[in-house]
């Protein structure tokens, strides 16, 4: 809509906001009137009508089976629309349009703010399937003809009351009509359902809804004026009432179709298993992080209890056996750490990256300089955990076989990222050393070594990718890894 406006039009800004405005709300506008809705604007030279948006009702059938969006027409070959603009009036005048043998009743809607007619929305009624209306029908149509009444006066949409409508209630869910007293003088089945949900044991028509609301939310103190104020329409908002173990949506839209409020609408939904599935999330969401919180403490205290075991080795051998098992569970213990404070299971693996290169090369011999470039990115936990490890057993090995004591060095983690979607992406690591290199004959699919034995049944049986260590075109060692991001199944 943006670019059709600005592109064709004389809008200034602030009436292109409030276009959105409108079109923001008239879902409402089209499921009461069972009708499409396109909103035209005159062009910039006067000549044509460009349609710079459209709507189909969820309550009836369309009118337009195509997009409408775009097109122009030149000024005179829709004489509502003409009328509409040019008066400022609602033109209801004319005989049924008949579009691909389906007569179509057509209306026109002047769009005003303060005092300017911006458009005109054309309002299509599907007539194929029309028949004696109900009393439900009824109220939907007078509920719009109000509301049309309101957007050719400029009224409606309510300045400063941007509405989510994926998440408020609409037409279908449920439907209270009010008088301007508040009084309740009609309730569609949804609504009434709604209601006895939350306890209500007789019917709606003829109670004061904000009274009546107010009496089934459950007070401790005096009754809540603000919600029989909301609850009796005389303000347009939206909130939300719990009681009887039900939860219902209300939004409140005052009617004054000639500028005096007549009555209300209130829209009203039952949310309760919605509230309620959100309260199991949260729950659980909260009960995982905790899992991993008390999962991480307690790898702590079992790497404590190695450390303080480590100490009381006569045996290097031993003691430096036991100093790596405590590197191995303190990197798992990172990844526990930042699954503790995230709301899914999925980490920044950088950061655990970092923290990994940090911790090992406490253990370096000589001077060496560990660093990272690139990114890993964000990785479910099924990856990230034996990730780290793998990472801790490649840095630990480069760190202690590389370098004598007192070298310098380098050691460059690098991370890259292929693939265009998630589940074919995949992680290139390479670990590159400036160090001794590898000894003659050397072949690390076949090394007995714990830590690569570690590595190997991690990355190729766990991760599902491939590991190779050669020598570094430069000297050194260089060791690839070829991962895929998703978990494997």
């Amino acid at each position: 809509m943006n670019d059709l406006v600005r592109q064709h039009t004389a809008l200034s800004e602030t009436e292109l906001e409030w276009l959105h405005m409108l079109v923001s709300e008239w879902q409402l506008l089209s499921d009461l009137s069972f009708a499409d809705l396109v909103l035209w604007v005159p062009t910039l030279d006067g000549t044509r009508y460009v349609s710079v948006a459209q709507m189909r009702p969820n309550t009836g059938p369309t009118s337009y089976q195509d997009d409408m969006v775009g097109h122009l027409v030149p000024r005179g070959r829709r004489p509502l629309l003409d009328a509409a603009l040019d008066e400022g009036r609602i033109v209801r005048e004319g005989d049924p349009e008949w579009r691909e043998e389906v007569p179509v009743r057509v209306e026109s809607i002047p769009v005003r703010r303060e005092g300017r007619v911006l458009g005109v929305i054309a309002r299509n009624t599907n007539l194929l399937t029309v028949r004696t209306p109900s009393r439900l029908e009824l109220t939907y149509l007078q509920s719009a003809s109000d509301l049309a009444q309101m957007i050719a006066a400029g009224t409606f949409p309510f300045p400063g009351q941007q509405v989510d409508m994926d998440a408020s209630p609409r037409v279908g869910d449920g439907l209270i009509r009010l008088d301007a007293e508040g009084v309740v003088t009609y309730a569609s089945p949804n609504a009434l359902s709604a209601y006895h949900r939350l306890g209500l044991a007789s019917d709606l028509v003829g109670q004061h809804l904000g009274t009546t609301t107010a009496e089934l939310a459950p007070s401790r103190g005096p009754v809540d004026e603000a919600l029989v104020k909301l609850a009796s329409g005389w303000a347009p908002r939206e909130t939300e009432v719990e009681g009887n173990s039900g939860v219902i949506q209300l939004r409140a839209i005052p009617l004054k179709p000639k500028g005096t409020r007549i009555g209300s609408l209130v829209l009203c939904r039952d949310v309760t298993e919605l509230r309620r599935r959100e309260r199991e999330l949260i729950t659980k969401d909260a009960t995982i992080r905790e899992i991993h919180h008390r999962v991480k403490n307690n790898l702590q205290t079992v790497a404590a209890l190695l450390r303080l075991q480590a100490r009381r080795m006569d045996s290097d051998q031993g003691r430096e056996a036991l100093n790596e098992a405590v590197r191995r569970v303190g990197s798992i213990a990172i990844v526990h750490e930042t699954l503790s404070q995230n709301l899914d299971e999925r980490v920044e693996f950088d950061e655990i990256a970092d923290r990994v290169i940090a911790m090992v090369a406490e253990i370096s011999p000589g001077k060496v300089d560990c660093r990272r470039t690139g990114r890993f990115g964000i990785l479910d936990a099924e990856v990230a955990t034996p990730l780290s490890m793998v990472l801790t057993e490649i840095l630990q090995n480069a760190l202690e076989h590389a370098f004598a004591p007192g070298d310098r060095g380098a050691v460059e983690v690098t991370a890259a990222r292929s693939g265009s979607g998630r589940d074919d992406a995949r992680l290139m690591i390479t670990v590159q050393d400036d160090g001794r290199g590898l000894p003659p004959g050397f072949d690390p699919q076949k090394a007995g070594n714990l830590g690569l034995q570690i590595v190997r049944t991690l990355v190729e049986g766990e991760l599902g990718g491939s590991f190779d260590m050669l020598p570094g075109p430069d000297g050194g060692t260089k060791v690839v890894l070829d991962v895929p991001v998703t978990p494997q199944k």
